[in-house]
């Protein structure tokens, strides 16, 4: 099984944090963990936001053997998901579907 992380950044529109904050967090990750694949979801928010960046930075972990078919998986669940009017208008990608393989992990223990 091979481990890849998808990240994402992305702003939302001034004024309308808090709003994008709770779809994001409340409804658009849980959605996301339903995709087959798909198994952790973490958001961070930028330090030092400047214009041109993404204020706020999504990495989500998935675990596959084939990366293709779980992309496509999310594809077509984001369809879903805003035919069903859980998607959101609050939000600007700044770039998306960014996918990485990992290649090595080194894991500090407790």
């Amino acid at each position: 099984m091979e481990k890849w992380i998808n990240v994402v950044e992305t702003n939302c529109y001034p004024g309308r944090d808090e709003e994008f904050n709770n779809w994001y967090d409340n409804i658009h990750l849980p959605d996301i963990l339903e995709t087959p694949g798909f198994v952790v979801a973490k958001r961070y928010i930028n330090k030092e936001f400047r214009d041109g960046r993404g204020k706020y930075l999504s990495i989500y972990e998935i675990e596959t053997d084939d990366i293709n078919k779980a992309m496509e998986a999310r594809l077509k669940k984001r369809a879903w998901e805003v035919e069903q009017g859980r998607g959101s208008n609050l939000w600007i990608p700044v770039w998306r579907d960014v996918l990485y393989k990992q290649i090595f992990e080194l894991s500090k223990k407790k």
